[in-house]
């Protein structure tokens, strides 16, 4: 072959006009154009999936099969899977049984074939292959000409992967955080995602939720990684650890639980996690942090500081000690700052440097959307941020009212610990007086047992449990779904009595669909 033939049949791979075409249309033309120069009877391309143990038909001439099959080919097995482990040009003159796993292609009575690797940046991304129905000794032209139009594909389908990645790291990341984040009397929240400007999204999140328990989940993360599969990772982290929110109220143990999770299914994932639990009453907060930087406490009047919380190793990481929680007061007019390390970290810079700017910004006294603007005027600015950021603040207001308790837990006797120090610590809150509290303990706690005990058979079910100070009396309801059974053995069933006693007024109403047992006490402590 000439130089000029050569110049020629490479210029029609590479003509410039090809660039206007998307991804789909390019691999098209440019099979087309290959099986042509080549003199070739098929063409196909195949990409690595996502785990990089498999290559996936994309692409085809003349075995168009392979496609609609979805052929996949595990790397370092048969001619193209060959082509994906060695990373250079491999050359078939008679294909057979041996050296060929795709029954496709010597059912169509294929007999040479030329494949070469599909490499961009460094990394293999597939293989582009060419076969003649006729026995064929391909050159080292022919191979040159075809990696020349691999090259060119594996550029285009790297731009292609990865802005495809981003659009659907993206639309799983909007689709994962919170829309709006819960309304709560008492305490506001506001929060940001703001992706890095390193290529694709990462696995940074944020979370707030409702517990049956009355308690708020509070929730930053960061998966280590990027892009799509980074996010994937997220999503999955967060729907472990909702679920096990729903059952361990210790976030120490729902940390270690989401921990057995990620060891058992997930393969070479690490991830960042701080999970909190606000109490009913706002003032306390119950938190752990697993390798999670601590967050930023605002307080009236006060210069911001980072919380003096213990940093347990991160989710992923082989067994370590104990993970601990750590509970600090919430007070009026405060704020709680949570945050992932690219809003703190930059290259060249101290890590304690971006923490100090953090608690400088960080004020009880302004909006949590305010906030969250000024953190990021002042951490990011006119910079370029490599990492994706997330913060969530919640700000515990300084109003006199009190926000409701609303309790819905399963109808069994363990709950039962739980519910009188909720209802304990939601009195004080109310400004109920010692012995307020003491009455209004022994009828909460005997409406609550006449449901555990009465209410359900085998098959169990729910209670729930509603308190609300209305001016200075206390309304409280404890409610059930079920059908009451008969008390047994002596001196049983005199709850109702203990209620009246300890109560001004209580209100019984039962029917098919359960119980509901109201009653109200007019408190003596001041308002709150």
């Amino acid at each position: 072959m000439t130089d000029e033939d050569r110049l020629r049949r490479i210029e029609q791979i590479t003509d410039t006009e090809l660039a206007h075409l998307d991804t789909g249309q390019l691999l098209s033309e440019l099979l087309d154009r290959v099986v042509a120069l080549l003199e070739a009877d098929t063409a196909a391309v195949l990409l690595l999936d996502p785990s990089g143990t498999h290559l996936v038909a994309t692409a085809a001439r003349g075995i168009e099969e392979e496609v609609r099959q979805g052929v996949r080919i595990p790397v370092g097995k048969g001619f193209a899977g060959r082509v994906a482990a060695e990373r250079r040009p491999v050359v078939i003159d008679e294909v057979d049984h041996s050296n060929v796993l795709n029954p496709i292609l010597y059912e169509k009575d294929i007999r040479s074939l030329l494949g070469v690797p599909l490499i961009a940046e460094g990394r293999t991304l597939g293989v582009l292959h060419v076969g003649t129905l006729r026995p064929r000794l391909f050159t080292r032209d022919d191979a040159e000409l075809l990696q020349t139009a691999a090259d060119r594909l594996a550029l285009v389908t790297r731009t292609h992967l990865t802005d495809l990645d981003r659009a659907a790291a993206s639309a799983l990341q909007r689709s994962l955080m919170p829309g709006a984040l819960p309304r709560v009397n008492g305490i506001d929240f506001a929060a940001r995602y703001v992706p890095g400007e390193a290529g694709g999204l990462g696995g940074d999140w944020y979370d707030v939720f409702s517990l049956p328990s009355g308690r708020l989940g509070i929730v930053i993360g960061d998966v280590v990684g990027r892009g799509l599969q980074a996010a994937v990772v997220m999503g999955r982290l967060r729907s472990a650890l909702r679920a096990f929110a729903l059952e361990e109220d210790d976030p120490a143990e729902v940390l270690e639980r989401l921990d057995g999770n990620v060891q058992h299914f997930e393969d070479n994932v690490m991830a960042t996690v701080l999970y909190a639990v606000l109490e009913p009453s706002l003032d306390r907060v119950s938190l752990s942090t697993a390798g999670h930087l601590p967050p930023v406490l605002a307080r009236g009047g006060e210069v911001a500081t980072l919380v003096n919380v213990p940093v347990d190793l991160p989710v992923g990481v082989s067994v370590g000690p104990p993970r601990r929680t750590t509970t600090i007061e919430l007070p009026p007019d405060s704020a709680l700052f949570l945050y992932t390390d690219g809003l703190v970290e930059r290259r060249g810079k101290p890590l304690d440097a971006g923490l100090d700017a953090l608690c400088e910004v960080v004020r009880a006294d302004r909006d949590p959307d305010v906030v969250c603007t000024a953190v990021l005027h002042r951490m990011i600015g006119s910079d370029s941020v490599g990492d994706d950021v997330a913060m969530l603040v919640a700000r515990r207001g300084g109003t006199p009212s009190v926000v409701p308790l609303n309790i819905t837990v399963p109808a069994v006797p363990r709950v039962l610990a739980d519910l009188r120090a909720s209802v304990r610590r939601w009195l004080a809150a109310a400004g109920a007086s010692g012995e307020d509290v003491a009455d209004l303990l022994v009828a909460t706690g005997e409406a609550c047992s006449n449901v555990v005990e009465h209410a359900y058979g085998p098959g169990g079910g729910t209670l729930t449990l509603q308190m609300e100070r209305q001016g200075a009396t206390v309304v409280a309801s404890v409610r059930d779904n079920g059908r009451w059974r008969s008390a047994r053995g002596h001196d049983r069933g005199r709850g109702t009595t203990l209620i009246r006693q300890c109560t001004d007024e209580m209100d019984v109403i039962a029917g098919a669909g359960g119980t509901t047992v109201t009653f109200r006490r007019h408190i003596a402590g001041d308002a709150p």
